[in-house]
């Protein structure tokens, strides 16, 4: 068990790691899109380029966070449900989601969408707009975000496990920064 800690450790950082780059691509997504916006209103200058920027940031954005957004646990829960049941019946619940619709929608996505990328990159497909750009880089995006979410869902996975064998803290008990709770609750934070 101890291995399959590190590897989840590993992959944690990994997304970890792509999650706080991203943050930054929605700053430059939302500086391109006021200076579009600038131009646009302000000399009548428009590029269809720079709209398609701000998309695929966008995109990566959305993308490549799935899997920071599944190891954080800030995805859509039933709270309602959730809350009534035990630790353990959290995890169960987890595991199975996990093993049954999270890893094979993840992995069958990544694998069908990877034969459109390689499409798109061999035939260096273009944008129909004027001034567009090339589209491979974000089709790029589906098979790698949903590897990223795949791989986040084993490690998610070892951890509930580690968790229901006593191998491990409980995974689902609220991530703590700088003695805050992520969701921001500094009450929470300190108990």
């Amino acid at each position: 068990m101890s291995l399959l800690l590190k590897l989840a450790a590993l992959i944690d950082w990994i997304n970890t790691r792509v999650g706080r780059f991203s943050i930054w691509l929605v700053l430059a997504a939302s500086v391109i899109s006021a200076g579009n916006a600038f131009s646009r209103y302000g000399f009548s200058l428009s590029s269809n380029a720079m709209l398609e920027v701000q998309w695929y940031l966008y995109a990566a954005v959305f993308m490549l966070c799935a899997g920071y957004t599944l190891l954080r646990n800030q995805h859509v829960r039933i709270d309602l449900i959730s809350n009534r049941m035990s630790a353990k019946g959290r995890n169960w619940v987890d595991v199975i989601g996990i093993v049954v619709f999270l890893i094979p929608v993840a992995v069958m996505i990544m694998w069908m969408s990877w034969p459109g990328f390689v499409d798109s990159y061999v035939n260096m497909e273009e944008s129909s707009n004027a001034g567009g750009l090339i589209r491979w880089p974000v089709r790029l995006l589906i098979p790698v975000g949903f590897a990223l979410l795949a791989l986040q869902a084993l490690s998610e996975l070892i951890k509930r496990v580690a968790f229901l064998v006593g191998a491990g803290p409980d995974p689902l008990e609220k991530p703590v920064e700088h003695g805050v709770a992520a969701s921001g609750d500094a009450q929470e934070g300190t108990k």
